[in-house]
Parts: structure tokens; sequence; C-alpha cells
């Protein structure tokens, strides 16, 4: 039985407080472009994607001049976004971290668990909101991907693979991933993690989830410790 070295958080709406911001910015750079029926709804399935990817599903659904969705086209949607999200991550007062998300960090690192955070955001607004909640000095947090450094964004494994070479960590059995969306399970199950949480606090309810098969289910971060300290235990045991 391998022993838990590695938790691997999502931001938005995971451990970073999101109002549905993320959605909505993506629904009105659509709308900017010439797509007012994209609506937030189908915003919404598309968190967790890294975004160029989201906005090609998107068009496809909503452009029926297939040509038209061209790599230009998808750049300076996603360019909106990403300038739209950098202005509201600097400065919204409600950007914040989750409630008891540094309480779980503290306590994963008192019992030798490195913390890591992927997204489906660029790096440039990564960094942006890493800075507003003060985990750039590798206290809370010791590693981080985002989506725009790897081949692939979720649900693929690069991100998770990314972190784990950074930190030394080569078996996917010693690594938990916790999320809020269908990507995040489903990337935890790609890479072979040993627990896909999926968290029930962020847009989608413990119904919407279910069908993704995450290995355990829970209402907030805290719960994780328990389902944490249950492995330990049966690791300790035998």
């Amino acid at each position: 039985m391998p022993q838990i070295k590695l938790a691997v958080f999502d931001m938005a709406g995971t451990t970073i407080h999101d109002e549905n911001s993320v959605a909505k910015a993506f629904q009105a750079a659509l709308n900017k472009h010439g797509y007012p029926l994209v609506s937030l709804h189908e915003a919404n399935e598309k968190m967790g994607y890294s975004k160029p990817q989201a906005i090609k599903e998107l068009l496809e659904i909503h452009e029926k001049d297939l040509s038209k969705i061209t790599a230009e086209l998808i750049a300076q949607i996603h360019e909106d976004f990403v300038m739209g999200m950098m202005d509201y991550y600097r400065t919204d007062p409600s950007i914040r971290a989750i409630a008891d998300a540094e309480e779980v960090f503290d306590q994963l690192h008192k019992w030798g668990i490195k913390v890591a955070l992927d997204t489906g955001f660029s790096r440039d607004i990564t960094d942006i909101i890493l800075n507003r909640v003060g985990w750039t000095d590798g206290r809370y947090v010791d590693a981080t991907a985002a989506s725009d450094e790897v081949p692939e964004g979720r649900p693929s494994p690069h991100m998770i693979h990314k972190i784990m070479s950074e930190l030394g960590i080569h078996d996917p059995k010693e690594v938990i991933k916790i999320g809020d969306t269908e990507v995040d399970v489903n990337e935890g199950h790609n890479t072979g993690c040993l627990m896909s949480i999926a968290v029930t606090s962020g847009i989608f309810s413990e119904e919407e989830l279910i069908p993704h098969n995450p290995t355990h289910l829970v209402k907030n971060l805290t719960e994780i410790l328990d389902l944490v300290q249950e492995y330990e235990q049966s690791f300790q045991q035998g």
C-alpha cells in the first residue's frame, strides 16, 4: 500500500473563492465576438478545461461555418477572456482563499504531504491569483501548474505529471487529486491517482459529479483530512 506524498488541488471553486466569475467572463468573451447564444450553463460545463480548448468546443456548437473557427479567432477570444480575468483577480474585493484551505494545507504539510495546485488558467492569471491570496512564498503551496505550460490541459494527466516531476514523486498512487469539476475528477483518474476526490462546494452538485465516478465526495476541504487520516491509519496497520 503506497503512502500519500502529494495532494493536488484545483484553484477556482476548490481552493479559491469564486462567484461564478470564470464562467461569466468566458461567456462575455464569446458574446463579444459574435456568439450571443452561448449560455452561462454551457460556459459552466467547460469549467476546468484549458480555456482555448473550451473556446474551440463551444464555437463548434455555435458556429455553423466551421471554416470560421480558426486558431486566430480562438486566440482573440482567449485574449479577451484573459484580460477580463486578470482585471477581475487584480481588483475584485471578493477574491480570497476558500475557508479552511490554508488550515488543510498546513495539516497536510505536518503529515509530510506536499501540496500543489493545478488549473485550467494560463500562467499569467494563475500568478495574479497566487499573489492576491499570498501563496507565493512556499509556505502553503509547494508547486503549481497552469494549462499553458503543458501539451494538453485537463483532463489529460500532463499537469499532475509536471508537478510530480518537480517534486520528485514517481508513483501516481502516492498522489491524491481534489477538485470541483468533471475534468478534475477525470484528470485524477487519467493520471492513476490513489484518490480522485470531488468537492461539492463549487458550481456542481453531488448529483452532477457522481456520474463521473470520483473515488470520494466531500462537502468541504476539511473532510479531505479525514480521508487521508483513514488511509494513513490503514497504511500503518499493514
